[in-house]
């Protein structure tokens, strides 16, 4: 008689390949974004945290950059294509959730101040940032805008411009709501929020890149 054993093996697994079998012959032949502002519909979009990214990069001694993420970001959008003057968008950001790719620097930017002192970065338990738009002015282009609004950071509250470019519109093939997505770029001094650790060897100025997509509600 037969070993039936490779066969009780295989069979697990043949049963895990199904639902990616079935999802792969169901994946789209095209992106479903496009640069194409027709698509855009009126109303008010939730921010798709799995798919939001906010970069930031900082020099560090001049020799090299360190440049990490948050990701897990919540936030709404309320906009009208017929009037993208009067969009609004807030945007929450764990800051506790920071993420490069060295645990060390990792670890110091979460990490308490020493002998009770001050952090010199987040410290351990970080409240939320938080970014709320003030004045969106659009470009000529209709596709890029420059938003104004207030960054709450570390305790404090500070004016930011985000250059803003609209990058596509369309239907998520998974969920099937209507999404618009955008790119957004900012500098800002993080002295003026209280995080000065390191100051000229790792540089005030932090360079920050936004990847937004935003799903209809």
């Amino acid at each position: 008689m037969s070993n039936p054993r490779p066969l009780l093996l295989a069979l697990p697994l043949a049963l895990l390949a199904l639902p990616l079998a079935a999802q792969q012959m169901q994946m789209p032949k095209q992106v479903p974004g496009k640069l194409d502002k027709t698509r855009v519909a009126a109303g008010i979009y939730k921010l798709d945290s799995n798919h939001t990214l906010i970069g930031w990069r900082v020099d560090h001694l001049g020799f090299s950059d360190y440049f990490g993420v948050f990701g897990d970001s919540t936030g709404s959008l309320t906009l009208d294509p017929k009037n993208p003057a009067t969009a609004k968008v807030e945007v929450t950001i764990p800051v506790a959730k920071v993420l490069t790719a060295s645990p060390g620097l990792n670890a110091h930017l979460l990490r308490p101040g020493k002998d009770g002192g001050k952090p010199d970065f987040f410290g351990p338990s970080p409240a939320d940032a938080r970014f709320v738009s003030i004045k969106v002015t659009p470009g000529k282009d209709l596709i890029s805008a420059s938003i104004l609004g207030n960054l709450t950071l570390n305790g404090q509250t500070h004016p930011v411009t985000i250059a803003a470019r609209f990058k596509g519109a369309g239907t998520a093939p998974f969920g099937g709501k209507a999404t618009v997505g955008f790119q957004g770029k900012a500098n800002i001094l993080r002295s003026q929020w209280g995080i000065a650790a390191g100051i000229p060897l790792v540089s005030d100025k932090v360079e920050l890149d936004i990847s937004a997509p935003f799903e209809k509600q």
